[in-house]
């Protein structure tokens, strides 16, 4: 008969073996619950993805119609740019009287191909912010936050990228500086808008703002020149005068220019200064040789019965 140590022992050790298989044979709860986590988390992740390049392929498609559409518009302002240019020419050989009035409506057909031409610079614009945005969400790594955007950064397709405003000295989001001005092209637009809605007044003021916001913008010289028209239109000859002689003066080189000498030498004539007028339309012929303005400038002279060019002073004299 064994003895109660012996008993006990052999209990003990039964107790022992029970305890050991239970831990053996038994899954670890926690490692499954945390292995579960992890495949819910790349789940989750290749779904984001997955939304990220639909996003992408949508809006690559998107920018390939807009692209085309834009495309179109301008081929079609070109070509009715050209055929303007060519009607000017024609009208311009076939009638030497009522000059004034063919240019000002020869000048309002230009108004509308100007205010067409802002409008498509404005989507071109807004294209290339979406462009920009659109590689900004591409070049942000695949699970985190996108990486700092730094000035002068250039994109994948090797074009600068737009940085969004630094809100970070400013928590609040609060304006820290005095309120801008409205981009150029955007305040050039409305301007021109409201001065072919006949809205004067309103349009010299947002062509004032133009000026005193961007002096040195390639709308300014615009600008300047439709304060003239404006002017002209309201019979104030004396300040379209002074208007088209700050284009000619400021912004010698601007497209504008020729318009700018030919309004002029006319607003010259509705005051009575002919010697003025004939200097301004000699000049301009002289400047701008194969402009449809220079075409207009030798049928007012010829309407005059002035020459073109002044004659040479005799060797008797």
């Amino acid at each position: 008969m064994p003895s109660p140590e012996t008993s006990h022992m052999k209990k003990t050790f039964l107790s022992l073996s029970v305890v050991a298989a239970l831990l053996l044979f038994t899954p670890a709860p926690r490692a499954h619950a945390v292995s579960k986590e992890i495949i819910q988390l790349q789940e989750q992740v290749q779904q984001l993805q997955d939304a990220l390049q639909h996003l992408q392929d949508s809006q690559a498609a998107s920018m390939a119609v807009i692209q085309h559409t834009l495309q179109v518009t301008s081929d079609n302002v070109n070509r009715l740019t050209d055929a303007m240019n060519g009607l000017q020419q024609q009208i311009s050989s076939a009638n030497q009287n009522n000059n004034s009035q063919v240019s000002g409506q020869l000048q309002s057909l230009n108004d509308s191909v100007d205010e067409l031409k802002t409008r498509i610079d404005q989507v071109n614009k807004t294209l290339q912010s979406l462009q920009s945005q659109l590689q900004n969400v591409q070049a942000q790594p695949a699970g985190g936050q996108a990486a700092p955007c730094q000035p002068g950064q250039i994109g994948p397709n090797g074009q600068p990228v737009t940085c969004p405003p630094d809100n970070s000295q400013n928590p609040g989001g609060q304006a820290t500086q005095q309120p801008q001005a409205p981009p150029a092209d955007q305040l050039y637009q409305s301007a021109v808008t409201d001065y072919n809605g006949a809205r004067y007044d309103l349009a010299a003021g947002e062509f004032g703002q133009l000026l005193q916001a961007y002096p040195q913008d390639n709308l300014a010289a615009s600008a300047q020149f439709y304060l003239g028209e404006i002017s002209f239109r309201k019979g104030d000859f004396p300040s379209a005068i002074k208007d088209y002689d700050a284009v000619l003066e400021q912004f010698p080189g601007s497209p504008k220019a020729p318009a700018a000498q030919l309004r002029k030498g006319e607003a010259e004539l509705h005051v009575r200064q002919r010697d003025a007028a004939i200097r301004d339309f000699r000049s301009l012929i002289q400047r701008y040789p194969q402009t449809p303005e220079a075409e207009q400038a030798r049928s007012h002279l010829n309407a005059m019965g002035v020459r073109i060019t002044p004659s040479k002073p005799s060797a008797y004299n």
